[in-house]
């Protein structure tokens, strides 16, 4: 419907002059054409219809529900939102349904804070080959540059996660004589 109320009427230029103006019945052959089965009386009754009670209410809680929401950090779930709307409610209006904030919180966008769940970073395949290890666990190098250990992480922030790299140029241990010696040279 919204495709036909945007093209119907519209004429598109073109080498031979202003083009034509599409009309309800033109656009709604072409859409059958193409699969799209659309009778033009279905397209005028629905655009004379008036929106149901629900969409009604529907529209007039989501500035409540996202008021709710904000006011309490963005960490209020479904249920607390719920419960919140329906304490503040005026007297004689009906009760909210749960079914119905959890749903326009869908639609909205909106999710409480989750607690205790912790994001598995590593999920291994106990079949897969696992990598060779390369200096035998002999992390002290016999000079400089020829050890270089890497790792990354994730880190757990306020605006999401993020990701860590830690690069280590492993130094050759000298013993105090050594580093005089060098010094002295």
């Amino acid at each position: 419907m919204a495709y036909i109320d945007e093209h119907v009427g519209v004429r598109h230029e073109d080498a031979d002059g202003p083009g034509l103006r599409w009309g309800v019945e033109s656009i709604c052959d072409q859409l059958t054409e193409l699969g799209a089965k659309i009778a033009p009386a279905t397209y005028y009754e629905h655009r004379s219809r008036k929106p149901s009670a629900r969409t009604q209410r529907d529209e007039e809680l989501k500035p409540r529900i996202a008021e709710v929401h904000t006011a309490n950090y963005g960490v209020y779930g479904a249920r607390k939102v719920w419960l919140t709307l329906n304490r503040e409610r005026p007297a004689g209006e009906p009760p909210i349904a749960r079914c119905t904030v959890e749903r326009l919180m869908g639609e909205l966008g909106l999710a409480g804070a989750v607690r205790g769940k912790v994001k598995k970073t590593t999920i291994s395949d106990p079949k897969a080959p696992k990598p060779l290890d390369l200096v035998n666990r002999n992390f002290a190098p016999l000079a400089p540059d020829r050890l270089w250990v890497a790792d990354f992480t994730y880190c757990s922030t306020w605006s999401g996660w993020c990701y860590t790299a830690f690069v280590i140029v492993k130094r050759p241990r000298f013993s105090a004589a050594a580093i005089r010696v060098a010094a002295l040279g």
